[in-house]
């Protein structure tokens, strides 16, 4: 009997562990694996055209002027463009920088105006984020932007729809260096290169680290055979 009475709370107790291990697991799924979809059918894009072999380099800015002056400079050495989606606060003090991106024929895109959770934000809020930035963006360098990257990459379905109104399509990303918070050069331009696909979209940030790591990047993918495009270019292709 006591044999019986061991097993039967070895057991239980092997369920208990399965079952906990089970919580644990799904706990920890990312938010953004499971799509979130607006009232009208719209969605957040991850990638590109995954039928060419397209690549595509973004990059979110609020600070960091001279070191986006060094992207820019990099990429007309290597003669590539890429998609800059600016906060509108950074955009308000840096007419020049957004006339050198637009001149230089890369793409100019929507950040939200102070950094925000729009996933918190009301429908209001929302709308005032982008619009603003938008409007601050055209004033300044000409050009109406049609593309939205929610800081943090934080949204809700308000963030889709309100988006959508206004003309915006939600860009996420299939490729995330986190530079923003690892300065390691090989831990970015592996993660910027792991498992390469056609239509990858992949974040970093104005660092000094990135940008020193950058002309890595974009080699590998010259060498692979990769194409590097603007967001827009690749969503078309």
């Amino acid at each position: 009997m006591k044999k019986l009475n061991r097993k039967i709370t070895l057991t239980s107790n092997l369920i208990l562990v399965c079952l906990f291990s089970l919580v644990l697991a799904v706990s920890f799924i990312p938010e953004r694996a499971v799509p979130i979809y607006g009232g009208n059918g719209v969605e957040a894009i991850y990638h590109g055209n995954r039928e060419h072999a397209n690549v595509s380099l973004m990059f979110n800015v609020y600070e960091n002027t001279p070191v986006v002056n060094g992207i820019l400079d990099l990429l007309k050495q290597k003669g590539v463009k890429a998609t800059f989606f600016v906060g509108g606060c950074w955009a308000d003090d840096n007419g020049e920088t957004l006339l050198r991106i637009v001149n230089e024929e890369h793409e100019l895109a929507n950040h939200g105006y102070f950094h925000k959770d729009h996933k918190k934000l009301s429908e209001r809020e929302n709308e005032e984020e982008i619009k603003l930035t938008g409007a601050i963006v055209k004033a300044l360098s000409g050009v109406q932007t049609n593309l939205f990257a929610p800081p943090s990459g934080s949204f809700s379905v308000t963030t889709l729809e309100v988006a959508s109104r206004l003309g915006y399509k939600v860009i996420m990303w299939s490729k995330d260096t986190i530079d923003w918070r690892d300065s390691n050069q090989d831990l970015l331009f592996n993660r910027a290169t792991k498992n390469p696909e056609n239509g990858d979209f992949i974040l970093m940030h104005p660092k000094q680290h990135t940008l020193e790591v950058l002309p890595r990047i974009i080699d590998y993918y010259k060498l692979m055979g990769f194409n590097i495009v603007t967001v827009s270019n690749s969503l078309a292709e």
